[in-house]
């Protein structure tokens, strides 16, 4: 996917779990090519950054009961910063990134590239709190991933 004119991205990519790298060698440039085409979609332009940290589920489920209070890992979490050139953070928890790669019968790329689109996504403004967000958001998603090769994940 081609970027917008004049859109500049910086995506640090923190490793938290090692096991990310070993289970899946090229990691980094995988989730920095799905975050950059998530800006691209939404054309988002300017200078950009953001970063994707690689976590596991212990320390996925510490956020969301902190943050969500929610006691339970979860695929991904969103931190927006609300400003215009530091676009947040995003955590993925490893082992239900797998699990629902497996459940859902789709590669681990494939579903971590959705994920990565997903909380992008949110980083810039978008929801599902209700109907109409959910579908717009979705529509975007679904746009997005076709332009990186990755079938309609609902």
């Amino acid at each position: 996917m081609k970027a917008p004119a004049g859109l500049s991205l910086s995506c640090d990519v923190v490793m938290l779990d090692a096991a990310w790298h070993r289970a899946l060698p090229g990691v980094e440039r995988l989730v920095r090519h799905a975050a950059r085409a998530a800006l691209a979609g939404a054309r988002r332009s300017g200078r950009r950054s953001l970063t994707i940290a690689l976590a596991d589920d212990r320390r996925v489920r510490r956020l969301n009961a902190r943050d969500r209070k929610k006691d339970k890992p979860t695929n991904v979490l969103s931190y927006p910063s609300g400003e215009a050139a530091f676009l947040g953070d995003i955590v993925l928890a490893r082992q239900t990134v797998w699990r629902e790669a497996r459940e859902q019968a789709k590669t681990v790329a494939d579903h971590l590239s959705h994920l990565v689109v997903h909380g992008t996504l949110h980083l810039v403004g978008y929801d599902h709190e209700n109907d109409a967000e959910a579908e717009r958001m979705e529509a975007l998603e679904r746009r997005v991933l076709a332009r990186l090769g990755i079938a309609d994940p609902y």
